[in-house]
C-alpha cells in the first residue's frame, strides 16, 4: 500500500495526512471514521481507500510521516556539532523542541495507537530515526564515553523512555512551561545515568 501512496500527488498526500493527524489527535481511534478524515481533508472516501486501504493504514502513514520529519529535523541540527556530549544533548533537545511544536504527535500516540497493531507495521521501527540514534549511541560507546554496563538498545530505551514520558505527562497534566527551555538541566540528569563516571 505504501507504493500506492507514492503515486498520490504530494500536496494532496500532505493535506490528507495533516488532516488525518488532527482528527486522530482530537478523538480516540475507535471514534474516528474515514468519513471524518475525508471531510477534514476535503478528499473523497474513494481516494482514502484507494491510496491507504484502511483507517489503521492511514493512521500509521501519518505517524511514519511526522516521525520522518523529526528524523530530518534531527539530521539538520546535528550538522557541525563536534563533541559527543553536545551531539547527544542536541538529540535530546530536538525531540523536546519538535514535540512542543507538534503536540498532535503525542496526542495521537496517547489517543489512538494500539501498540500491538503498530509494532507489526513497517512504520513502527522508524528505521531512519532509530538507525540514526543507535549510531549516535554507538559513537559514544566507541569513544569510551557511554557506559558499558548497558547495551545500545537499552540506552536508546532510556533516551526514548525519559523523553516520551516527559512529553506525555506534560500534556496530561496540562502544564504550560516549556520542556525545551529546561532541556539542558533535564539532559544532565540523563547523562549522569548513561555516561561513564569520568565523563560525567
Amino acid at each position: 500500500m505504501s507504493e500506492q501512496r507514492d503515486k498520490l500527488d504530494p500536496a494532496v498526500r500532505t493535506r490528507i495526512e495533516n488532516a488525518a493527524l488532527a482528527v486522530f489527535a482530537e478523538k480516540a481511534y475507535q471514534d474516528v471514521g474515514m468519513g471524518d478524515v475525508a471531510r477534514a481533508a476535503n478528499a473523497s472516501l474513494q481516494t482514502l481507500y484507494k491510496y491507504y486501504g484502511s483507517k489503521e493504514a492511514l493512521l500509521f502513514a501519518c505517524l511514519e510521516n511526522i516521525l520522518g520529519q523529526m528524523a530530518q529535523h534531527m539530521i539538520e541540527h546535528l550538522q557541525g556539532i563536534q563533541t559527543y556530549k553536545d551531539r547527544l544533548r542536541k538529540v535530546f533537545w530536538v525531540v523536546l523542541d519538535f514535540s512542543e511544536k507538534n503536540p498532535q504527535l503525542h496526542q495521537v500516540l496517547m489517543n489512538s495507537v494500539y501498540f500491538n497493531s503498530w509494532r507489526i507495521d513497517p512504520s513502527f521501527t522508524q528505521p531512519e530515526l532509530s538507525h540514526m540514534l543507535i549510531n549516535v549511541i554507538a559513537e559514544g560507546r566507541a569513544q569510551g564515553v557511554l557506559t558499558d554496563e548497558l547495551s545500545e538498545p537499552i540506552i536508546l530505551d532510556f533516551l526514548y523512555g525519559i523523553l516520551f514520558r516527559l512529553v506525555w505527562m506534560q500534556q496530561i497534566r496540562g502544564r504550560k512551561e516549556s520542556l525545551t527551555a529546561q532541556a539542558d538541566v533535564l539532559f544532565e540528569h540523563l547523562w549522569r545515568a548513561i555516561a561513564k563516571p569520568d565523563h560525567e
